[in-house]
């Protein structure tokens, strides 16, 4: 038997929240350069936990316009995020144990304005 394991793919760490959109259909949309840099694709699944309030939900992604720091949350999920709430936006992957016990996840830090200030790989301003 293979066991398989749910592992942290990549995050954006501490990004803020810039706009809440209650009339669009679902998603968290979020700069086309932050989702590049997390490895996550347009309509990923991604679980974003908000630190100002403790939420945590489920979601897909919604390409923002590149170098705008856009991280908005949208449909019934702008009813658990406000413009200024910092989040941390995760997406996860799938891997077989021996290579889930190797895997390190990539992680986005970003500043209060949702642009690049590192990550885990040692690379400032990426």
């Amino acid at each position: 038997m293979v066991m398989q394991r749910i592992i942290c793919k990549s995050k954006i760490h501490r990004a803020t929240i810039t706009d809440a959109n209650l009339n669009y259909m679902g998603s968290i949309t979020i700069d086309r350069k932050l989702i590049e840099a997390a490895d996550i694709f347009p309509n990923e699944r991604v679980q974003v936990v908000n630190l100002n309030n403790g939420t945590r939900l489920e979601t897909y992604v919604v390409e923002g316009e590149p170098g705008t720091g856009i991280v908005c949350m949208n449909g019934a999920a702008a009813r658990l995020a406000e413009p200024g709430d910092k989040v941390i936006i995760i997406s996860y992957c799938l891997l077989e144990s021996s290579e889930a016990a190797a895997y390190e996840p990539k992680m986005v830090f970003v500043n209060d304005k949702n642009r690049i200030k590192g990550n885990n790989r040692g690379r400032k301003n990426v």
